[in-house]
């Protein structure tokens, strides 16, 4: 829930700030590490509420909290992620990345509004009163994504001004239609026009040219879709902030490390975009970026930069990214500052622990009768023969973008069959929003399967239950 920011309180925090009483927090005999200028001194931080009162010197409070030479660094911005794509609520993400050090996300309710609409975007807005970190909401920008493909909703400006001024809305949600800002679609301009005067996420992968030039024109900043340097930097050239991503599946970190330089660190930020529980438990979540990032030889001021200073500027969230008086006090304290290895956060000027997260009022899920499907058989995965070489969807690990492939494919009875020796197995997407039976067909490569099939109903960007199998029989 957000502070209250009064008389009374700003009262307080002068006093706390200028040693005349004490703070509510204060943690003692830290290293306070400065986004600013890389300079590390020995202090104290004092806090009152949600906010940073005191620096650079020593102060009492009401709790106490020896820092024992931990380096205290700004708390961590994810920049853009959805949350459902990590697989657990907000409630839980909450609990599983603010250890380690993320006390600001700003998540994209895209999946879940792609399936629910409204309903979707509202209980991500009610679960961003209740988290200890501050989970801030862009509104879905594109539902549905594509008209390729059949979603569980569609919302149109009139289904996002309600939540424009909502305290958690940042502004407009990665803008992935690129190709409906070029033309001017008139529903693309009208949500465009709507949030001018607030942040508009962005979203072009290998958009260059005078074509990013009118993406760009219609006040989108950000972008989280470079896969290389040179496509980075020509986005950084034309004003563009880049987040640097590396998630459970699309992983540019290595490709986009050496942009991270002095000279741009400022219009750097990081992302994960998104981690599954299993990875953030295995490596962690920004703190695996930052540590990877420093291992590769990046100068550490320039990585926590990123982490925090920057991400915070890029989306106008003026009152974090540095540990200073008047700021909020969004903490990470630090045992190894090159590892990045974390041993206590304060997030909002609350202590992170087991005790903090039982204080939190849990909203009610939604969605549980959301999968709406009937029964199919194998015959149901049949492709019909053609006299031409078949269409294959190219799968690369690590990346996001797939290729477009021909193989020439065996055929059987009139129908075109999968080649496990050439890698080519079937893929299938079967609606289930719906029930209207639509089944989409094809065949894909890069998964190395030779035998049964797997499935999920996790599926970006309509969550359609996609199947991928070496057989029918194992398909259905």
């Amino acid at each position: 829930m957000p502070a209250r920011h009064d008389e009374a309180f700003l009262a307080r925090a002068i006093a706390a700030g200028a040693g005349e009483a004490p703070a509510d927090l204060v943690i003692r005999n830290v290293r306070l590490f400065s986004v600013v200028d890389g300079s590390t001194v020995e202090t104290d931080i004092a806090v009152t509420g949600d906010r940073i009162v005191g620096t650079h010197g020593r102060y009492d409070g009401e709790t106490v909290v020896d820092g024992g030479g931990l380096t205290a660094v700004p708390g961590f911005i994810d920049t853009h992620l959805h949350v459902e794509s990590s697989l657990v609520t907000p409630f839980e993400f909450d609990r599983c990345v603010l250890p380690h050090g993320v006390t600001t996300a700003i998540c994209d309710p895209h999946e879940i509004a792609n399936v629910l609409g409204a309903e979707g975007i509202r209980y991500f807005l009610d679960s961003s009163l209740e988290t200890v970190m501050d989970l801030r909401v862009n509104l879905s920008s594109c539902v549905p994504a594509t008209a390729f493909e059949t979603s569980g909703a569609c919302l149109e400006i009139e289904d996002l001004l309600p939540y424009r001024d909502h305290p958690s809305v940042i502004g407009l949600a990665e803008f992935m239609n690129f190709p409906g800002v070029l033309a001017r679609d008139p529903k693309v301009l009208a949500k465009l026009a709507a949030f001018q005067d607030g942040h508009i996420d962005g979203h072009a992968p290998l958009l260059l040219g005078q074509g990013l030039n009118g993406y760009l024109a219609a006040g989108i900043r950000t972008d989280h879709e470079a896969t290389t340097a040179e496509e980075a930097l020509e986005k950084l050239a034309k004003g563009m902030t880049i987040l640097m991503r590396e998630g459970s599946v699309s992983k540019d970190l290595e490709a986009l490390a050496p942009i991270l330089t002095p000279d741009v660190s400022a219009f750097v930020a990081l992302c994960t975009d998104d981690r599954n529980p299993l990875d953030i438990a295995e490596e962690g979540h920004l703190d695996s970026m930052i540590r990877r990032l420093i291992a590769k030889g990046i100068r550490p001021l320039d990585v926590y930069r990123a982490a925090s200073w920057s991400a915070a500027n890029a989306f106008g969230l003026k009152d974090r990214g540095v540990i200073a008086p008047g700021k909020r006090a969004d903490i990470v304290l630090l045992k190894d500052f090159e590892d990045c290895r974390v041993e206590q956060v304060v997030s909002g000027g609350v202590l992170v622990s087991d005790d903090a997260f039982s204080k939190r009022s849990i909203v009610q899920p939604v969605g549980l009768d959301s999968v709406h499907v009937d029964a199919v058989n194998p015959s149901s995965f049949a492709i019909p023969a053609r006299n031409s070489e078949a269409d294959v969807i190219g799968v690369v690990h690590g990346r996001i973008i797939t290729e477009h492939l021909k193989r020439t494919l065996p055929v059987a009875g009139g129908k075109t069959l999968v080649d496990l020796d050439q890698d080519v197995l079937k893929v299938a997407v079967v609606e289930r929003h719906r029930r209207t039976g639509n089944i989409g067909l094809g065949f894909v490569n890069g998964f190395g399967m030779k035998e049964g099939a797997i499935a999920s109903s996790v599926g970006h960007d309509s969550h359609n239950i996609c199947v991928v199998g070496a057989d029918e029989e194992a398909m259905a």
